[in-house]
């Protein structure tokens, strides 16, 4: 999926010219740069990565590789260390120019592991997102990548070895149950508001809940993608009875409000947690 070749590989493969040609005619292959190729359906951060002269890195691969970030309206891309210059990222006939340099960023630093012919490893994608991104950030990748399995738990440990020092403070964060990004941002705020969070409990007749936090309170993430219809709701409103029933209070949370509206989120938290501590002491 994120393979660049060059002309001179695709000759090797037995693919004559002619061929390349056709190929190229019939958007089985793109030509991103002279004499590089990559597959017609190729992501379009991997072709602009191409056009530039380097390898999708960072934020911009793990989303491609379905790894909560937080931003990859950019693409981020790898440049060797002795490049000299940036290729235009949106085709030959146009110059690299100020405008057109805002949509990359450009990473430098030496890779750790052997990068493939058009993206580096995930270990290198990794630990440049978590400097790129805010540590809350940083931790949902880190947990997005564990649950998915796009890194395993050697490949997270290599992750902070090849980080600095500084860094090691955001492991003790990370929990691969969380099973989206969203949820470890609320379950960071949680923490910070001193209560105790589990994930993904599960409850007979319910199924499985995001977030269990003091033992009362089920805290749900919800996202368009898989709530919206109003078969989901019903279904959500029904879970939600069913944990009354058990004694539980329900909080839904939209994505949205989490991911971009998080001081609404925290006075709602808030709000809900110190009520019923002040009710405890009373």
């Amino acid at each position: 999926m994120f393979e660049v070749w060059t002309r001179a590989e695709l000759r090797a493969e037995g693919i004559n010219r002619r061929e390349i040609n056709q190929a190229l005619a019939d958007r089985v292959l793109i030509r991103v740069r002279k004499g590089h190729y990559v597959r017609g359906d190729a992501p379009d951060a991997l072709i602009r990565a191409g056009r530039v002269g380097g390898r999708l890195g960072c934020v911009s691969l793990l989303a491609e590789c379905g790894v909560f970030v937080f931003d990859h309206s950019v693409t981020h891309v790898h440049m060797e260390r002795g490049d000299s210059r940036m290729r235009a990222p949106v085709g030959k006939r146009h110059l690299a120019a100020r405008s057109q340099r805002r949509r990359v960023v450009l990473h430098w630093r030496a890779l750790v592991e052997p990068p493939g012919s058009g993206a580096v490893d995930v270990v290198d994608a990794i630990a440049h997102a978590v400097r790129c991104q805010e540590p809350r950030y940083a931790i949902a990748t880190l947990d997005s990548a564990l649950n998915t399995g796009c890194l395993s738990a050697e490949g997270l440990e290599r992750v902070f070895d090849v980080l600095p020092s500084r860094y090691r403070v955001l492991r003790g964060f990370v929990d691969a149950r969380a099973q989206a990004g969203t949820e470890t941002l609320v379950r960071l705020m949680l923490l910070r508001m001193g209560c105790a969070v589990d994930l993904q409990v599960g409850f007979t007749g319910v199924g499985a809940v995001d977030l269990v936090v003091d033992g009362w309170l089920v805290v749900e993430c919800d996202s368009k993608q898989f709530h919206s219809s109003w078969e989901q709701q019903l279904k959500d409103y029904r879970r939600d009875r069913a944990l009354a029933a058990l004694g539980y209070s329900v909080l839904r949370l939209t994505a949205e409000d989490i991911l971009y509206r998080p001081e609404s989120v925290l006075a709602a938290l808030r709000g809900l947690i110190t009520r019923v501590r002040e009710h405890a002491a009373a």
